[in-house]
């Protein structure tokens, strides 16, 4: 029977032999988190975000909202009203459209018409995050998915209340017009927000050195 490493002290004293235990060794030591896979995880996301929006938006607008018009004699959604609407318009769209169908635009609009600017505005500030670095740029950048996100919501909530309203109120329909007119210019530079975002990405990935790269 083998001896314990006390035994084996007392037995032959200093000239005893004990075995040397070990810790098992770091399983994995190089998993450490390096900035260029917290880059490559940001932009998997800001991948993902961009699919999805560009889904919602086909979705929301593209569809939805067009199969509406079904339900409207042919009219066309407020949403869809890139200009912008009238009074006149609203009381023919109120008109063709009955309780159930009305029903059915406060529900895109609480589905939709809420992920739509949501996932997007989320998106688009992570896209510009990650390709900023500048802050006062950033920030400047920022702002526009942000009002866009906000107006949109806003809109949804104003043209709902428009359309269910016992009496038509012109400032209500000013003000649902505006809204979703400034949507839609928001969206646009956005867009352009995103695009400036990764030129600028692209520049300063090109301007800074190379790991390893000695300069003479």
């Amino acid at each position: 029977m083998a001896k314990t490493p006390a035994q084996r002290i007392k037995k032959h004293g200093a000239n005893a032999a004990v075995p040397q235990h070990q810790l098992p060794p770091v399983i994995n030591p190089t998993t450490s988190r390096t900035p260029q896979k917290a880059q490559s995880n940001s932009n998997l996301i800001v991948i993902a975000g961009v699919v999805a929006s560009l889904f919602l938006f086909w979705y929301l607008h593209l569809l939805t909202l067009n199969q509406l018009t079904q339900l409207s004699g042919g009219q066309a959604m407020p949403d869809s009203l890139v200009g912008g609407f009238d009074l006149g318009f609203v009381e023919h769209l109120r008109t063709a459209m009955d309780a159930d169908a009305r029903g059915q635009l406060n529900y895109v609009h609480k589905t939709a018409g809420m992920l739509f600017p949501l996932i997007f505005g989320f998106t688009w500030l992570l896209l510009i995050g990650t390709k900023v670095a500048r802050n006062s740029l950033r920030w400047a950048l920022w702002s526009l998915p942000l009002l866009f996100a906000a107006v949109r919501l806003w809109g949804n909530t104003v043209i709902d209340e428009m359309m269910s309203a016992d009496t038509l109120d012109g400032g209500q329909v000013a003000l649902a017009s505006g809204l979703t007119v400034a949507g839609w210019v928001l969206l646009a530079l956005s867009v352009v927000a995103g695009v400036a975002a990764v030129l600028l990405g692209r520049k300063a990935a090109a301007a800074s050195p190379t790991p390893g790269h000695v300069q003479s």
